[in-house]
């Protein structure tokens, strides 16, 4: 599945349309994916299909109003939680990374791992913030009132078999990443993306 999921985002537009559904808050329909690709709606309809028959996306029906077919369910389109991976030859890290996780709950030593994180995230510092997440693959967003919503975690898999830890040691690694540049970083968990939210400290509650 993993490699006919890359192979579906080979073809330009079929990857101008996944990287326009996953950069939106909420599932679209493809008249609104046609309109902001400039394909036609039967293309564009096309191309979510074969994404979502590859595991790129997932698919759901409500009711859209204004346009065509308002009133009616309409499919609608959003990211696949689920995740595509090809290493050659084959790699299995996570099998690592949940064993040292395992290990690191039972042995209690969080408040050196969370030291370690922090000190990585001050090393891997450097040009804007914005742009230094959007590196790491977290998809920053600008939400109201100067706040920096992620939508992706890319630690996801390890956080939901062990929220406490992973969740934990990204909010270290985030907070050493942001360093003193005026924001304040913490746990702010979402139905989606990051639990990690980062707010300009000149717009606290």
């Amino acid at each position: 599945m993993s490699l006919e999921a890359v192979g579906a985002l080979r073809e330009p537009v079929r990857r101008a349309v996944y990287e326009y559904v996953v950069t939106q808050a909420e599932p679209v329909s493809r008249n609104e994916v046609a309109e902001a690709v400039g394909v036609g709606r039967t293309l564009a309809a096309f191309h979510l299909d074969k994404l979502a028959e590859a595991g790129l996306l997932e698919t759901s029906y409500a009711s859209r109003s204004g346009g065509p077919g308002a009133g009616r369910p309409a499919k609608l389109y959003r990211r696949s939680a689920a995740e595509h991976a090809v290493t050659l030859p084959p790699r299995d890290y996570r099998l690592l990374a949940d064993v040292l996780a395992s290990a690191v709950e039972r042995s209690g030593v969080e408040p050196a791992v969370h030291s370690a994180a922090r000190e990585l995230g001050a090393k891997l510092a450097g040009g804007g913030v914005f742009e230094r997440l959007g590196t790491l693959g977290y998809e920053p967003f600008e939400d109201v009132d100067q706040t920096i919503r992620l939508r992706n975690c890319p630690f996801h898999a390890l956080a939901q078999a062990y929220p406490a830890l992973v969740c934990g040691l990204n909010l270290a690694l985030l907070d050493g990443l942001v360093g003193d540049r005026g924001w304040d970083v913490r746990l702010d968990p979402g139905p989606t993306g990051c639990c990690v939210v980062i707010r300009s400290k000149n717009n606290q509650d």
